[in-house]
């Protein structure tokens, strides 16, 4: 009876394998744009946006044409208990943040937010009370503040909040319209990341007014303002 041979292993009996094919450096390039974009998409809708501040109501917080960094995630969802241990935490007065205008929601507002539901708040005199105490806002330069105004008193109903922009004598906040929902609330601005000095209500241009704008800004680099890139926003 004849007696079947194994085929003899390669010395120090490694088994050979398959050779992986190349998938190429065009299918390689593709996936990897795929992934990048999916992250951002995903950074994006949940984590982080990015906006551009077009009026002086913030001054001199933010200045006309700061590009800011937004973090979405750091409030949590409407609703939710916020989980210290995520970094996420509930809206705090100070918070510079981004919300949906409540008499347009399809329009972002960027201000400070100033009184916590519950709170009464009052300004006499340009200077603002929480809850009969006054307020210390070192980020409102004197020249901002109204002296001669007055408002209040008013109590924040829950779930909203009290919102004001740094330059008193010009902004458009709480003081005209009223309250800010929680629901309306997209995230805190924590960083400029870029800064133009561009002029105010630049992003209201369309078409090709709005093509010269970008061409200007890509050819006078000296309006860049270097100082306020990568600051952070308190």
């Amino acid at each position: 009876m004849s007696e079947s041979k194994k085929p003899a292993s390669p010395p120090g009996g490694d088994v050979p394998t398959a050779a992986v094919p190349n998938k190429g450096w065009p299918r390689e390039y593709l996936e990897t744009i795929v992934v990048a974009v999916l992250f951002l998409l995903f950074a994006r809708t949940f984590v982080f946006m990015q906006s551009k501040i077009p009026t002086e109501s913030m001054l001199d917080t933010l200045l006309v044409g700061d590009y800011i960094l937004v973090n979405r995630f750091v409030y949590g969802a409407p609703g939710d208990q916020p989980a210290g241990w995520l970094g996420q935490r509930p809206i705090a007065r100070g918070d510079v943040i981004v919300f949906r205008f409540p008499e347009d929601p399809d329009v972002d507002f960027v201000k400070r937010v100033i009184g916590l539901p519950g709170d009464t708040v009052q300004m006499t005199r340009g200077v603002v009370t929480i809850n009969g105490q006054p307020l210390d806002e070192t980020y409102v330069k004197p020249e901002n503040r109204e002296a001669m105004q007055s408002y209040g008193p008013v109590t924040v109903p829950p779930d909203s909040y009290f919102a004001l922009g740094d330059n008193r004598d010009n902004s458009r906040d709480s003081r005209a319209w009223g309250f800010v929902p929680r629901s309306l609330v997209k995230g805190r601005a924590f960083l400029i990341w870029f800064s133009y000095k561009e002029d105010q209500n630049d992003h209201l241009r369309t078409g090709l007014d709005r093509l010269m704008s970008m061409a200007r800004k890509a050819l006078n680099p000296g309006r860049i303002r270097p100082e306020r890139i990568f600051s952070r926003i308190d």
